[in-house]
Order: C-alpha cells, then structure tokens, then sequence
C-alpha cells in the first residue's frame, strides 16, 4: 500500500477526494452539535415564533406584508449567526484543542479544513434557511410564489457563506476561548443595529447612521430589496434607499476584507507552529 509522506502535494485526485470528504465530514459532525441545534436550526423559529405570528396579518404602508418582513429580518440573524457565532467557535474550539496542529502533519491538502468549514456552512445554511421558511410559510401563513422562496433562500444561503470569513478571522486572530466570547458578543449587537429586529426609523438617529457602514445592514437591505418596495423599505430604515448594487458591493467587499485577513492571521498561525 503506498502513503503519502507529510510533505508529498496530493494528486488533483486527491486534493478533490479529500476535499468532498471535508465537506462531508464537517456538515455531519455540526449536525451533532447542539450549537447548531439550538442557535442555527431552532433560534430563529422560536423568535419568528415570538415576533412574526403577532403580526403575520398586518402590512406596512406600502402594503408589504409584516410578517414577510420579520421572515427577512430574522433569515439575515440566522445567516449572521451560522457564519459568525456557529462556525467561528467551531475553528477556535479546533484551535484550543490541537486539532488544526495535527492536521498540518497529515497529508490532508492546505485549505481542505476551511473549505469542509465552507461547505459545512452552506449545508447548514440550506437546512436552516428551510426550516424558518417552512414554518413561515406554513403556520405564519407567508405567501410568495416558488421563485420568491427560492430568490429568499438563495440570498440567506449566500449571507452564511459572506460571513463565515469573519468568524474564521476572529477564530483565527484571537485566543480560542477569547474568539468564543468575541463571536457571541459581536453578533446579536450586529443584529440589533442593522435592523434585523426592531426598524431603525424608530431607534435613534446615531444608530441609523451607524448601520450604513456595516455590512449587516447591507446584507439586511439585499434581502429587504426581495421582498418589499423602496416605500417600505424607507419606512423601515428612515434612510434614503440606495442602488442593489451598492448594499452588493459592501456585501461582496468585506467579505473578501475578511478572506484577506483569515488567511492571513492562518498563515501567520502555520509559521508560528513551524517554528
């Protein structure tokens, strides 16, 4: 039987194999987390539970559907949550524990474990992105046609895989029981100040303006953009509605932003481990 020595590059083959088996073996072992269990999967049902059913038969003034707009909101905390807290704990935990060390004195191909992360993400992303919308749809009487849902969950998929890269930079950047504290802290304000929540036209000024250089608020105005009208959408924010293509452009920068920064602080972690 021939083995591949630590430094031998695998074959593209191999790099493939190993690859799809980091997927695979990432999304079935968050599956058996109760991270993913309870703040990936069954949080953002409970909160649409608690405040999108109470007003599923109310419309704002331009006739958008509140209960729709509340399903927008609470998919984009979803979407925050699995990139930033879910997966970012999982790669400090890794960290704390040594695992990331023995995988560099293996065969597996350099990147495989972020990418098996990536994937992972975009497995639980579809999971949970299912879920909210099915309970939406079925008890929270949300009514869109087949290529709103799919136009809906393509968007909140995508906003897991965008901010995945931030949590690996912190998981990657800050001590590993230090990222755990730093991602939980950091994603629920996020949440809060880009509107996910409660409309910025009713908290102050400050935070209105603040949110508009956060890429949450932008991510939060892409989805909004794909299911209410700029009227609404003004109502919400109590900010002047700009083009799809700038929220797309914040959205798409930082998340290269933080891709630089994650491979980077990793590099600097492999060097250090080298010695």
């Amino acid at each position: 039987m021939t083995t591949l020595a630590p430094n031998t590059p695998p074959r593209t083959g191999s790099r493939v194999a190993f690859a799809r088996l980091a997927v695979l073996t990432e999304a079935r072992a968050g599956l058996r987390r109760p991270e993913f269990a309870v703040l990936g999967m069954t949080l953002p049902v409970i909160l649409y539970a608690i405040f999108g059913l109470p007003n599923a038969d109310s419309t704002l003034p331009g006739g958008t559907d509140t209960g729709l707009v509340m399903l927008a909101g609470i998919g984009c905390y979803g979407a925050l949550t699995l990139g930033i807290v879910v997966f970012g704990e999982d790669v400090a935990k890794d960290r704390g524990r040594g695992w990331l060390r023995t995988l560099a004195a293996t065969p597996v191909p350099a990147g495989a474990y972020q990418l098996g992360k990536l994937g992972a993400g975009f497995v639980h992303g579809i999971l949970m992105v299912t879920a909210l919308c099915l309970f939406a749809g079925l008890v929270g009487d949300v009514d869109l046609s087949a290529g709103q849902w799919a136009t809906l969950g393509a968007l909140l998929v995508a906003g897991v895989l965008a901010f995945s890269p931030l949590g690996f930079a912190i998981a990657y950047l800050a001590r590993p029981r230090t990222a755990v504290v730093v991602t939980n802290v950091l994603f629920l304000p996020l949440s809060f100040v880009s509107g996910f929540f409660v409309p910025l036209s009713e908290l102050p000024d400050v935070i209105g303006q603040t949110a508009q250089y956060l890429p949450s608020y932008h991510f939060g105005q892409i989805v909004l953009h794909a299911v209410a009208d700029d009227a609404d959408i003004r109502w919400l924010t109590g900010l002047d509605t700009q083009p799809l293509g700038v929220h797309v452009a914040w959205v798409l920068g930082s998340a290269v932003l933080f891709t630089v920064v994650a491979l980077a602080a990793a590099h600097r972690e492999a060097v250090t481990r080298r010695g």
